[in-house]
């Protein structure tokens, strides 16, 4: 996915950003000259009905929280405001007790009404997700992280045969060689995949990966850093090619079910799953499931959802990413804590010059005391984070629409957080868990 993501240090300060600079330009995405039908406010345009709209908003809450976390209900409510967000979640875990689990909505009489367990799109924290599965594959013995990518997959290096140097570790850091700042992200190239292979829409995984290996590599394999989408796709094929189970099969049963997490499921793109939140944005463009040219809202039909599902495509809930992030709190069932340590790993290309380096799924951050790691996510109407921090406390909040054109900055969120956590000086001492799960 397109994402826009700040990284903290340990007071929440802002230290490096990664923004959508021209995505709308370069993704062939139109300005909505008014809000879309049913949107009520959710984009983040100025029009005189998105102004109506706003001033006819109420803000609610569901779900519960323990005594003394009201900072963090100020916080998202002021975020939520000032963006005119219309669906927020939260959950707060500290110590692997759940503490907070909301649901928050800002949105006029009538709308969707944002519970707790409310299914959001993720995005790129289905990252995580995915490494985990592969982790568990090599802690099982069934893959190794030095297995060449081409080979297990078939896939063809006329084009480049520096592929063949590309490994499953390469792939979980981002190490492969496809660099969308220079080539642009072939999950969002559907209509010129289609174009060139002589395909109508829409096109398939199997599509993708002939039309991008028909391309040179913008960098040899395990040189540069370069944030992959496609390269996490192509994990979600190896998972299926060594299990045999459709990917989303075997995530759930090997790393969701053992941690109770039964509400995750891959989302569709022009379908919700029951109770999911509706998802906003101020673009619209062609639909890429038929060769029309039809304009749709830019969530729900101008970018394959399915063919996203290793990179982008899981639904969830907050507390249902908090209540994963434990598996890397110590060893589990599903992780052991040598396949912990290698997802924290450093890569070999080591550490950035912010300070930070992307392990196996999570973002790390050595502290004083330890690491933070994170993730975050974004798509057209999508917005989400996960951290985890060194002192055993860990968050995660998703919303239904993100920053576009000159609203205010989404990854504020991040240092916005860091904050109200800080802020809590007697932290409860109960557990919501077993409200939930």
């Amino acid at each position: 996915m397109i994402t826009a993501f700040r990284t903290i240090d340990l007071q929440g300060a802002a230290v490096a950003e990664l923004s959508r600079r021209n995505f709308g330009k370069a993704a062939g995405l139109v300005a909505a000259p008014a809000l879309l039908a049913g949107c009520a406010g959710g984009g983040s345009g100025s029009s005189k009905t998105a102004q109506a709209a706003a001033a006819a908003r109420t803000w609610g809450v569901t779900g519960k929280a323990l005594a003394g976390l009201g900072g963090f209900d100020a916080t998202i409510k002021s975020f939520m405001q000032a963006r005119s967000i219309p669906c927020g979640q939260l959950a707060v875990v500290r110590k692997g007790k759940l503490v907070l689990s909301r649901g928050y909505t800002y949105a006029e009489a009538g709308a969707f009404k944002t519970q707790p367990t409310s299914p959001f799109r993720i995005a790129s924290i289905s990252k995580p997700v995915t490494a985990t599965a592969v982790l568990r594959l090599v802690q099982d013995g069934k893959l190794k992280l030095t297995d060449r990518v081409a080979t297990l997959l078939g896939l063809s290096t006329t084009a480049d045969p520096r592929l063949k140097d590309v490994t499953v570790l390469r792939l979980l850091q981002h190490l492969g060689g496809w660099d969308r700042d220079i080539s642009p992200d072939p999950m969002f190239r559907d209509a010129a995949i289609a174009k060139e292979l002589g395909l109508a829409l829409p096109v398939s995984q199997a599509s993708i990966m002939k039309y991008t290996s028909r391309r040179p590599l913008d960098h040899a394999p395990g040189t540069h850093y370069a944030y992959s989408n496609y390269g996490y796709m192509l994990l979600g094929r190896i998972i299926e090619k060594v299990t045999g189970k459709k990917y989303e099969d075997y995530v759930r049963q090997t790393v969701l079910a053992p941690r109770g997490i039964t509400r995750m499921r891959l989302g569709k793109s022009r379908t919700k799953a029951t109770g999911e939140v509706p998802y906003y944005s101020t673009y619209t463009g062609a639909t890429v499931f038929d060769n029309s040219g039809t304009k749709v809202p830019f969530p729900y039909g101008a970018f394959n959802l399915e063919n996203m599902d290793a990179h982008g495509g899981w639904l969830a809930t907050a507390m249902d990413l908090t209540r994963f992030a434990g598996l890397y709190d110590g060893a589990t069932s599903v992780l052991s804590s040598t396949s912990i340590s290698r997802a924290f790993a450093k890569p070999e290309i080591g550490v950035n010059a912010d300070g930070w380096y992307y392990g196996c799924g999570w973002q790390v951050r050595p502290v004083t005391g330890g690491r933070n790691t994170w993730h975050n996510g974004s798509l057209a109407g999508t917005y989400t984070l996960l951290v985890r921090r060194y002192d055993g406390l860990s968050w995660a909040v998703l919303f239904d629409q993100r920053q576009e054109g000159s609203a205010a900055n989404y990854g504020d969120i991040d240092s916005l957080l860091h904050k109200a956590a800080n802020a809590v000086k007697t932290w409860p001492t109960g557990n919501l868990t077993s409200t939930y799960f």
